[in-house]
């Protein structure tokens, strides 16, 4: 436990890291490449990337299934396996990457008719997309064997590896663009990072993994032996083509029922919505890993005791943000942009509550993903099926907040009712009556800490913060509140909360015993 527990920290700390030093990067170096490069050419790069983010469809689900497939044998340091496993998949991502070259070259043949009323030269639009097609085909012909790191909790030498990469990459094109304001000399450092990248990353998979000898042109015979992985990775297909359809229909959805400008309103909000997400992300979804290898050990007892730790933690991070979006986002948007871009106080609880049901889903997503259930497509088409329609009937009359009960309806019945029944039936093998004896405690602490919250907020001495310092303030103060009162109340109501309790002291006694013998 320690061993994997110490994992997920790594990973959890690298992750929060690397993600703060972006976003600020990522905010200062658009600022730079707009004002010397241009908008033109910053809007051709992410249609560029949201091309190739389409060809990319192609992928979905191979990932997942061989990380599920790799836990047993790294659990059991089966190489043998290990290596067919990883030449399985070399040989499958090849042939992806070859479908997206080849597709990629058809498409770039339509570019002339597409940017023929663009102001940018047709030779640098073949250039950049063809420079951002090769740095993308390199992670499937070269750089596949990365999900060994990936199902071994070592995801954090990628993201060093890869994120420090990035980071010096946009220092230079920075310089580069405020030097020379020429868009050859960005694509070109992108291009080159790329390769270097490639390089480092593969040089560390080696160092780690003397033994890892994959073999691509093995592939095609070791299909028929792991015919089990292209069944579970055609399950998982399915339902990352659903999530995909989902995430990405929204804005369609608000331009055709309300208009062009509304896309715009709406998507200050989930571009917030989604950085804060992110960040919590990158610490929670650590532990993924740690959970697959969790169920390759078959401990059942404590299977339980992290599910509900993992559960509760998840309820009370969901419910965390939650809380900040519904009394914080507003005056944030007022600062950033004016008050003309507020939405409806209606759309506001809608996506609070989408936001609750999708960031408390993720310890029942990890553990069935660690057990590999993905056999219900049916439920993927269903969720699907039940959006669209509701989206439909409901957009049409009530605009964005029909297309927000489209997306609460489907994954309230998918999400919150269906898939905790298929993990507890299929995966943990436990009456279904135990989930709903913890999980009803985790929705009622916090409904209530929420209201509770809400009526001391109200009665707070607060003025509408006329700059961010202020804002910040006020928001720490309410959220500090807030966190007193969920974190009593899971204390003594909710399952696995002491346990997690527990363990956070375990890591900091550790870390705290480590650093006096560093001293």
């Amino acid at each position: 436990m320690g061993n994997r527990l110490r994992k997920s920290i790594i990973n959890a700390e690298v992750n929060v890291v690397f993600y703060f030093l972006a976003l600020f990067l990522s905010f200062y170096s658009r600022k730079i490449f707009l004002n010397y490069l241009g908008p033109d050419f910053i809007g051709l790069s992410g249609t560029l990337s949201n091309i190739l983010g389409y060809l990319n469809l192609a992928e979905l689900g191979i990932g997942a299934s061989i990380s599920y497939h790799l836990f047993k044998p790294l659990q059991c340091d089966d190489k043998k396996k290990i290596n067919d496993i990883i030449s399985l998949f070399g040989y499958l991502y090849s042939k992806i990457g070859l479908i997206i070259l080849v597709t990629g070259l058809c498409i770039s043949l339509s570019f002339p008719f597409i940017f023929q009323n663009s102001n940018i030269s047709i030779v640098l639009v073949f250039y950049s997309f063809y420079a951002i097609l090769s740095s993308a085909l390199i992670g499937y012909f070269i750089n596949y064997r990365e999900i060994l790191l990936n199902a071994d909790q070592k995801k954090y030498l990628v993201t060093v590896y890869y994120q420090s990469s990035g980071l010096i990459k946009t220092i230079i094109q920075i310089y580069l663009a405020y030097k020379y304001g020429n868009p050859y000399y960005w694509v070109t450092v992108e291009f080159i990072f790329a390769i270097i990248g490639c390089i480092i990353l593969n040089w560390r998979i080696n160092k780690e993994y003397p033994w890892l000898k994959s073999e691509k042109n093995k592939g095609k015979t070791l299909i028929k032996s792991y015919g089990e992985i292209i069944t579970k990775t055609k399950q998982v297909f399915i339902h990352k083509i659903k999530d995909f359809i989902l995430t990405q229909s929204d804005q369609l959805f608000v331009f055709f029922f309300v208009s062009l400008k509304m896309v715009a309103f709406y998507g200050n909000y989930t571009l917030i919505i989604s950085k804060i997400g992110q960040f919590f992300s990158a610490v929670l979804d650590s532990v993924v890993a740690s959970v697959g290898n969790l169920i390759a050990e078959g401990n059942k007892e404590q299977i339980k005791k992290i599910f509900w730790e993992l559960m509760t933690l998840r309820h009370l991070v969901a419910c965390t943000i939650c809380f900040c979006i519904f009394h914080f986002i507003e005056p944030f948007i007022t600062l950033w942009l004016g008050s003309e871009y507020v939405l409806s106080k209606n759309i506001l609880i809608l996506l609070v509550i989408y936001q609750y049901i999708s960031g408390s889903r993720g310890a029942v997503d990890a553990f069935n993903l660690a057990h590999g259930l993905y056999g219900d497509t049916w439920a993927a088409w269903t969720e699907l099926a039940i959006n669209v329609s509701v989206t439909i009937i409901a957009g049409f009359y009530w605009g964005i907040v029909g297309i927000l009960l489209g997306k609460i309806v489907s994954t309230f019945l998918i999400i919150v009712i269906w898939k905790p029944y298929y993990l507890f039936t299929d995966g943990l093998h436990l009456p279904i009556v135990e989930y709903w004896k913890g999980a009803l405690r985790n929705f009622l602490v916090s409904i209530v800490s929420f209201f509770t919250a809400h009526q001391i907020h109200k009665y707070l001495p607060y003025t509408s913060p006329e700059n961010y310092l202020q804002w910040c303030i006020n928001s720490a103060l309410s959220a500090i509140i807030f966190l007193i009162i969920i974190t009593t109340l899971a204390f003594f109501f909710c399952k696995g909360f002491k346990d997690l309790l527990n363990r956070f002291n375990y890591i900091f006694i550790s870390k705290l015993h480590k650093r006096i013998n560093n001293t």
